[in-house]
């Protein structure tokens, strides 16, 4: 029997300083482990070749050829079983893990609120008084204040998904917006899935629990728009519990309406445009793309019910965190600014294919990590222009994050949601 080769699970790595020393931090974006795992330089050679391919004497050899210096294979084994028990690498341990974790969440029935206590406070009057503050000026909006005279109500809005600390304020631009404007009785929420699906779309028929109550949602409006996609919008539904794309916007919806009014959710998790660009298609290639994107404008225009789209979805993401080689630069930032600025002009537009050559015409430099749940609410929006009400940026040398604010109003002669009737 060959020897087993280690084989480190698909994680985020970026750099990070740690008592003075430079490492790799490893941390998993499926969520099914919290740890973050530190790695000094020195191992970062070995566990690349934690690759399946290269077993624990492959690995002395590479090294040896390499630095003429024999690895005790205990040190090496030591590395492997340390990463295993935190659940980053494939094996046994790993899969009973796996399975432990995703059969506890199908069999749950809520989905549970996964980034309270750490993203966001776990009690709710501390997480009221956190999402009050960000509406206070000068960097907020101030509170909402009533529909202005004439306005149209509010169809559609992009908000961030980077947390409330770091860009809370840009939340309360767009929300601002829904609070005095939006008559929706159902909200779609269509975000990111950062660790990636094999499907376009994921939709749960789960609550999704909150420090101030469940979010409902529209189980109807679901099952209706499963049955008109013609595909599975089931078979990656594992992927919403950890994603906090979605999770951030239900919980802010649920602080804007609690008391006031009955609002449910419709949960889309979406992934296909980077996958389309990475293979020189359209981002309607992928057929189930226009199916799904068309059932959802026609389930909404005949649910009878007045709904709005929200994206949650962040812009930019550049520096060494992101795999870049260097540190953020103010010239860089200045950069990312002009660029992401031209990006919202197509977004302006209300123009899906304008946004998607404008990310693809670089091959997504900057890493436009909302690229997928923007095309889709401008796709299913099916034009109409918007407002920028806010653009942002978290300047770390490290990792910089940009996300912006974009208020899609009703168009004349629209029924009151801005859906066709």
């Amino acid at each position: 029997m060959s020897e087993p080769a280690p084989r480190l699970r698909p994680v985020d790595a970026f750099p990070v300083e740690h008592e003075g020393q430079s490492c790799i931090a490893l941390r998993d974006p499926a969520g099914y482990t919290d740890a973050v795992v530190l790695l000094p330089r020195v191992l970062l050679e070995i566990v690349s070749l934690f690759d399946g391919e290269h077993s624990i004497a492959d690995i002395q050899a590479a090294v040896m050829r390499r630095h003429g210096e024999l690895l005790p294979r205990e040190q090496i084994q030591a590395v492997a079983d340390s990463l295993d028990a935190h659940g980053f690498l494939e094996s046994e341990r790993f899969a009973a893990r796996r399975a432990a974790v995703d059969g506890a969440f199908l069999e749950a029935p809520l989905r549970p609120a996964a980034h309270a206590g750490s993203a966001y406070p776990a009690e709710a009057d501390a997480l009221h008084a956190a999402l009050d503050a960000c509406f206070a000026p000068p960097e907020g909006p101030g509170p909402a204040d009533g529909r202005p005279a004439g306005a149209p109500p509010v169809r559609a809005v992009i908000a961030p998904h980077i947390d409330f600390r770091r860009g809370g304020p840009a939340y309360a631009w767009a929300y601002r917006d829904v609070a005095e404007r939006a008559d929706a009785d159902v909200f779609v929420i269509l975000g990111t899935c950062h660790a990636g699906m094999a499907d376009p779309f994921a939709l749960t028929r789960k609550d999704y629990a909150s420090p101030l109550g469940p979010v409902a949602v529209d189980r109807d409006f679901v099952e209706a728009l499963a049955a008109r996609a013609r595909q599975d919008c089931f078979g990656s539904e594992l992927a919403h519990r950890s994603e906090h794309s979605i999770e951030f916007q239900a919980v802010f919806l649920r602080y804007l309406f609690h008391g006031r009014r009955d609002v449910a959710i419709v949960p889309v998790l979406v992934s296909f445009a980077h996958e389309a660009m990475l293979r020189g298609q359209g981002p309607e290639a992928d057929p189930r793309v226009p199916r799904f994107l068309e059932a959802l404008a026609e389930t909404a225009a005949a649910s009878g019910r007045r709904v709005a789209l929200v994206a949650g979805a962040d812009l930019a993401h550049v520096g060494p965190r992101f795999g870049d080689p260097e540190p953020v630069s103010p010239e860089t930032l200045a950069w990312i600014g002009r660029e992401d600025r031209a990006l919202l002009e197509a977004v302006e537009t209300g123009d899906p294919a304008a946004f998607y050559d404008a990310v693809a015409r670089d091959e997504d430099r900057r890493r436009i990590c909302g690229f997928s749940p923007i095309y889709a609410l401008l796709r299913a929006l099916g034009g109409g222009r918007g407002t920028v009400r806010r653009y942002g940026q978290w300047p770390d040398p490290q990792g910089v994050v940009t996300f912006a604010s974009v208020v899609f109003p009703a168009r004349r002669g629209e029924r009151d949601d801005g859906w066709a009737s």
